[in-house]
């Protein structure tokens, strides 16, 4: 594959593909947007493919950077990005607080497929973005039913 890249999250763990971002909706947990880029990009310079219009928008370590802080003031947004440990500035209380928001849209992470089965980057992102389409089927469906 020749768009294919090596990633690194950490110091210690490398893999050689691509990186999906996604962006999901706080209220219903559905999937607004995804992408996807080079395993060689990071985060912050993925998020402002994903990024929404307005709100507010509550990342992870990998956003807690200056590239996303500027997508997200360009598209009107707050960032709530969990600070690393050696940030100043470091808030543990924040972060939990966070973290806690965060918590009930990481089942979208846990549902989508690690691996890829197609060479380059149009046809990986058609492949997230049907999976995407039939993750957000299953989720209306479970909104209709507890609404009733």
């Amino acid at each position: 594959d020749t768009e294919a890249r090596f990633g690194c999250k950490g110091g210690n763990k490398f893999w050689f593909g691509y990186k999906e971002h996604v962006s999901v909706d706080a209220q219903s947990g559905v999937i607004n947007k995804v992408t996807v880029t080079k395993a060689n990009v990071a985060d912050a310079r993925g998020m402002r493919h994903v990024c929404p219009r307005h709100g507010a928008i509550y990342a992870d370590k990998g956003y807690c950077t200056e590239p996303a802080q500027t997508a997200a003031t360009t598209k009107g947004c707050h960032l709530a990005a969990i600070k690393r440990n050696n940030m100043k500035g470091k808030n543990r209380d924040l972060d939990r607080w966070i973290s806690g928001i965060r918590a009930p849209y990481e089942r979208v992470f846990s549902k989508i497929e690690k691996r890829v089965r197609y060479k380059g980057v149009v046809k990986n992102f058609f492949a997230t973005l049907m999976q995407a389409i039939c993750f957000n089927n299953k989720r209306f469906a479970v909104l209709e039913f507890s609404t009733g």
